[in-house]
């Protein structure tokens, strides 16, 4: 298939390399002027941040021509938090494209092992999207709201947690590494057992005593934060 990849960032560069392993034919395509959009493409893939969405959009699709084939090209972005409504008045075949994954420029991942959340019109996009992965679910925009919430806790809350962690470690000289062997195997617990089953600590015994000299330890947001988890972490164990 002839893919047309819109973007510079991190989920176009990893979806490149992973559409160029699968055989797909890849023009890749600076998102900012777009001016060497290619005229034909089977797929156009639209990896650009959120705020920078619609407008690209608009440049896309108003210069779409048809396949080699004759058919019309479709269209796809690969937003978590955007709907598929952006697409409304621009283009008739159109979908998402939703790789629920952390990505990083210089770490390697697995694409077969990336959970692909789609939706759309056009048999193309399940195509394209089990040619990449092992697991390709549709999800439509109203539920894919609350999957992209549940990624923010599970991952960007979480590795923020890492970093009020190195802070606290920091002010006493010691470094995030002596966290790694907790936190893999925090990682690991949850793929035998569900993670309110998994949770450890004071908050889940109910120390009292640890809890109150721990957040004295803290102040500003980082002991709000501790005090909101721990009281959080007690309610969900009721």
């Amino acid at each position: 298939m002839r893919v047309a990849l819109i973007g510079r960032g991190r989920v176009a560069t990893h979806m490149g390399k992973a559409l160029l392993k699968a055989g797909h034919q890849v023009v890749s395509v600076n998102s900012r002027t777009l001016a060497e959009l290619p005229q034909t493409a089977d797929l156009y893939i639209i990896a650009v941040k959120d705020s920078a969405l619609q407008e690209v959009i608009a440049k896309v699709t108003k210069s779409q021509q048809p396949t080699a084939d004759g058919q019309q090209p479709v269209f796809v972005h690969t937003a978590g938090s955007m709907p598929l409504s952006v697409f409304e008045g621009y283009a008739k075949r159109c979908g998402v494209l939703y790789p629920m994954q952390t990505f990083s420029m210089d770490r390697e991942v697995d694409f077969r092992e990336i959970p692909l959340f789609i939706e759309g019109n056009d048999a193309r996009i399940r195509a394209v999207a089990e040619s990449l992965s092992d697991h390709v679910y549709e999800l439509s925009t109203a539920d894919r709201k609350y999957l992209h919430l549940a990624a923010v806790f599970a991952c960007n809350f979480v590795n923020h947690c890492y970093t009020l962690a190195a802070d606290v470690l920091a002010q006493k000289g010691l470094p995030f590494d002596v966290m790694l062997p907790l936190v893999d195997e925090t990682a690991r617990k949850v793929h035998e057992l569900h993670p309110k089953d998994a949770q450890t600590g004071p908050a889940v015994r109910g120390d009292q005593n640890v809890m109150q000299a721990q957040a004295a330890l803290l102040d500003g947001k980082a002991k709000e934060i501790y005090q909101l988890l721990s009281q959080s972490i007690q309610e969900h164990q009721e």
